[in-house]
C-alpha cells in the first residue's frame, strides 16, 4: 500500500468520535414520516413523471431523489456506522416516471431493488466511498468525510424540479465542520447541483475541499478535463456501461488527482478546491447508464459533461 493512499488511524478516530458524538443530533423532521410518503406507500397510484425527493424512514433514514433520467440516495441518521458514509449512491432507472416510492414499497414487501424487474435497479456500490461526487475535507492528503446527514428539509418536490437541504456535522483535524448542503435537480438532466455552505467551529471559513468520484477499487477507468472542470469514470456493471462524474467551475479547480488504494472503497479520482470566504461551494455531479438507452458510450458521456 502506498503512502497517503489510506485513511490513517488518526483519521479513523476522528470519524468514529464524530459519529458517536453527533449520532443523536437530529430534528423533528428526521423523526417524522411525511404524509405524502404514507399516502403513496399505501396506495397504487399511477406512475408520474416528476422531479421528486423524500426522506425514507422506513429504510434506515435514507434520503432519495430522482428526475426522469436518474435517481440517487444518501444515508441518514439510522444508517449503521460501519460500512456507510455520506457518499452518493446511484439508482439505475430506464423509465421516465417516478420509481422511488415503488421500489421502497417493494423492498418492504421482499422485492429487492438490487434486481431489475423491468424498470431498472441498484447495483451501484457506495459503502464508505464518495460514490457519485460527494465531498470531504482534505487535510494532509487525507479525506475527512461526514458519516450521514443529521437533518433534512424538502424545498420543492413533485413537479419540474426537486430541491432539498441536508445538514452534516462532523469532526476534522481543523475543528468541527458543519455543511448545509442544498441539492437541486430539474427534469431532463443527468446531474444534480450542489450549493453548500460550510462553517468551521460555527463560523464561515475557507476550507480545503475534495470532490470525489469512486473507482470501485479500480474497476473503473478515470478521465478528467481541467479546462472544463471535469472528473469522470467509465466502468461496466453487469454487462452495461456506467459513467459517473463531477463538474466544477474550472476557475475554482486547484488540482485533480487519481489516487488508487488497497483499502476497499477508498480508490477515487479527486478534484480539489476551496470554499470561498463565506464558506460557499457549488458544483454538479451525476451519472449515465447504458441500460437507459441514451448515453451509451464513454465518449458520449465525456462529451455530455464537457458541453454543459
Amino acid at each position: 500500500m502506498k503512502k497517503n493512499q489510506h485513511i490513517s488511524v488518526k483519521a479513523l478516530l476522528f470519524l468514529a468520535v464524530s459519529s458517536v458524538l453527533f449520532a443523536g443530533c437530529s430534528d423533528n423532521k428526521v423523526e417524522s414520516t411525511s404524509l405524502l410518503a404514507n399516502e403513496v406507500l399505501s396506495s397504487e397510484a399511477e406512475p408520474k413523471v416528476m422531479a421528486y425527493g423524500r426522506f425514507v424512514p422506513e429504510r434506515a433514514d435514507d434520503f432519495a431523489w430522482e428526475n426522469d433520467k436518474v435517481a440517487f440516495r444518501v444515508y441518514g441518521p439510522a444508517a449503521p456506522l460501519k460500512g456507510h458514509s455520506s457518499g452518493v449512491d446511484a439508482w439505475f432507472k430506464k423509465v421516465d416516471y417516478s420509481i422511488i416510492d415503488k421500489w421502497y414499497k417493494g423492498h418492504l414487501n421482499g422485492i429487492s431493488y438490487h434486481e431489475d424487474h423491468g424498470e431498472g435497479y441498484d447495483p451501484y456500490h457506495t459503502g464508505i466511498s464518495r460514490g457519485v461526487g460527494a465531498t470531504a475535507i482534505w487535510v494532509d492528503n487525507t479525506a475527512y468525510a461526514a458519516h450521514s446527514f443529521k437533518t433534512y428539509k424538502v424545498n420543492e418536490s413533485g413537479g419540474d424540479k426537486v430541491s432539498f437541504t441536508l445538514q452534516y456535522e462532523w469532526y476534522t483535524p481543523l475543528g468541527i465542520v458543519k455543511e448545509m448542503k442544498t441539492i437541486s435537480m430539474p427534469l431532463g438532466t443527468q446531474l444534480f447541483t450542489v450549493d453548500s455552505v460550510f462553517t468551521l467551529d460555527g463560523e464561515p471559513a475557507v476550507l480545503p475541499i475534495a470532490i470525489g468520484v469512486a473507482t470501485h477499487d479500480e474497476k473503473a477507468q478515470v478521465f478528467f478535463n481541467e479546462e472544463t472542470g471535469r472528473i469522470s469514470t467509465w466502468e461496466v456493471i453487469h454487462n452495461y456501461g456506467v459513467g459517473t462524474g463531477a463538474l466544477l467551475d474550472p476557475n475554482r479547480v486547484e488540482g485533480i488527482q487519481h489516487i488508487p488504494s488497497d483499502v476497499k472503497d477508498e480508490s477515487h479520482i479527486w478534484m480539489f478546491t476551496s470554499t470561498d470566504e463565506q464558506g460557499r461551494l457549488s458544483y454538479q455531479a451525476g451519472f449515465a447508464w447504458e441500460g437507459a438507452g441514451e448515453l451509451t458510450t464513454n465518449e458520449q458521456w465525456q462529451r455530455y459533461l464537457d458541453t454543459l
